[in-house]
């Protein structure tokens, strides 16, 4: 027997820096983004964005006024779960390359937020996130990196630089001391793991479920790294 075609509807298209088409389509009864044919994210799946900011501010709870930089908007789930979070002090730094996506967070997609980019705490940039760590050094408490697919499962390929030995190493030189930054993949990145140990963290690796709660279906990973201790 062949299995239904699932309804898929496409609501606005664009395209990456370097051309590849970007779809938001509603499927199913939820949104989804494809960079190419490759699904990028899903409003059904968002467990582990909403965890990212459950590891990375674990150890900041008591901090007054955290600066928090977020290197990927996706449909906002990291941003709405930062926020809750966050006390009112807070300063978060938004930083998402495909002007589409921010876009489609302002319209399309801004209930599944809360329309979080409306928050006063908010600063979004349009912009490469590795420049804008490039310039700030020991600026932020807390980096949380959703970028592509992960460190190893690229759709746009000049993302490969902020998970390199230099990007990572810019990276530990943005944070504050005893600073955590986690990192979104959607598979294990072994090498990636090696080279994040090598830029100066001390890093844990947490399997997440991808739908969150659900203790079923298929899980992320998140690499957490603190800060290690500068080496004299």
């Amino acid at each position: 027997m062949v299995a239904p075609m699932i309804p898929r509807v496409v609501i606005e298209t664009s395209a990456t820096p370097d051309g590849t088409e970007i779809v938001l389509s509603r499927e199913a009864g939820h949104f989804m983004i494809r960079v190419g044919r490759i699904p990028l994210m899903s409003s059904a799946v968002h467990g582990s964005e909403e965890a990212m900011a459950e590891f990375g501010f674990a150890g900041h709870a008591e901090h007054p006024a955290p600066r928090v930089l977020i290197g990927g908007l996706g449909m906002g789930f990291t941003l709405r779960a930062a926020l809750d979070a966050l006390p009112k002090a807070a300063d978060v730094h938004v930083v998402e390359l495909l002007e589409a996506l921010i876009g489609w967070n302002r319209t399309h997609l801004a209930e599944l937020s809360q329309n979080a980019l409306k928050d006063p705490r908010v600063a979004l940039e349009r912009g490469d996130v590795r420049e804008v760590l490039a310039r700030r050094a020991a600026a932020y408490d807390v980096v949380l990196l959703d970028v592509d697919n992960g460190p190893e499962a690229l759709t746009i390929p000049s993302n490969d630089g902020l998970y390199s030995k230099r990007g990572l190493e810019t990276l530990r030189r943005a944070l504050r001391s005893g600073g955590r930054a986690v990192i979104w993949s959607a598979f294990e990145a072994p090498r990636f793991e090696s080279r994040f140990r090598a830029a100066g963290f001390d890093v844990t690796v947490e399997a997440v479920r991808a739908r969150g709660k659900v203790r079923k279906g298929s899980q992320h990973l998140l690499y957490v790294g603190r800060a290690a201790a500068a080496r004299r």
